[in-house]
């Protein structure tokens, strides 16, 4: 499943959905990974969609891992069974394409947020996603400015409950064409013009390769305003080895180095027979 399609489905689950605060957690993750506790890993849940998610919850234990991302209401009843984080939320917006850029949707948008940010504080998470939507022959500038004047009226509630609105930098080059949120200097102008510590980047390594590459160098000047990290190997999004370009232990360093206590989940698809075997290798890759 691509993960446009993912998102999309399961934002639409969320729908009616009650809080799922209070709920206990009657599960403690297990570490047999021999983890260094220098990263806080955490995995995308849509890159192992086949595997059905209790299973896939009780490989996250056996694994170490004790996060996950881009879940919503539905799932986190089930993952507060296991001991897994929810260390980036959805359950708000009109997925990737159709995003805080366009006026037209503030309305619809602004209500969406409005309801999925106190569900997310009172279940004991931090992050949600967002996204900016596709150019669609708009200008930059322009765009610019319709996200932070969209975002900024959510942004007292977010603050209020202590949740981080996360835009995800996303390449439209390859995945995501038109995609406006494509350039870190794009995404930290916004951040500068919302000007709240309660809206950071989902900075993705993967897509950044692909855009504008740089990548030490850009974390280390920019990661005040990165809030999350997203892997991937370059090119075709799979396996973070040897058989693609990017070198994460050097980039993990450099992000370890900025002071960095948030979550980096792996985003790669898995090619492997066992894709947890895969998971495994990402994970260890990225424990430095």
């Amino acid at each position: 499943m691509k993960r446009r399609t993912f998102i999309g489905s399961s934002v639409a689950a969320t729908v009616g959905l009650v809080s799922t605060a209070g709920v206990a957690m009657e599960g403690k993750s297990t570490t047999t990974g021999n983890l260094k506790g220098n990263i806080n890993h955490s995995v995308c849940r849509w890159c192992y969609s086949k595997i059905p998610m209790e299973d896939f919850l009780q490989s996250l234990n056996e694994l170490g891992l004790t996060a996950m991302d881009l879940t919503g209401p539905e799932d986190w009843p089930l993952m507060k069974k296991y001991g897994i984080h929810a260390s980036m939320c959805w359950g708000a917006g009109l997925g990737i394409d159709k995003g805080w850029n366009d006026p037209e949707l503030h309305e619809e948008l602004i209500k969406d947020y409005l309801q999925i940010i106190p569900k997310v504080a009172e279940s004991g998470y931090t992050n949600l996603i967002c996204f900016s939507g596709n150019r669609n022959g708009m200008n930059d500038k322009v765009g610019l400015k319709n996200c932070a004047d969209g975002l900024k009226q959510i942004m007292p509630l977010a603050e209020k409950h202590g949740v981080v609105i996360q835009m995800e930098l996303l390449n439209s080059k390859v995945d995501h064409k038109d995609y406006m949120c494509d350039h870190a200097e794009w995404g930290v102008a916004l951040c500068k013009e919302i000007g709240s510590e309660n809206f950071k980047l989902l900075y993705d390594i993967y897509h950044m390769q692909i855009m504008e590459g740089d990548i030490i160098r850009t974390i280390q000047e920019y990661h005040p305003y990165f809030g999350h990290y997203h892997t991937g190997g370059n090119p075709g999004r799979h396996e973070i080895d040897e058989t693609q370009e990017l070198y994460y232990p050097a980039i993990m360093k450099a992000i370890l180095e900025t002071g960095f206590k948030g979550h980096v989940a792996q985003e790669f698809i898995p090619t492997w027979e066992d894709p947890i075997a895969a998971l495994k290798q990402g994970v260890t890759i990225c424990d430095i």
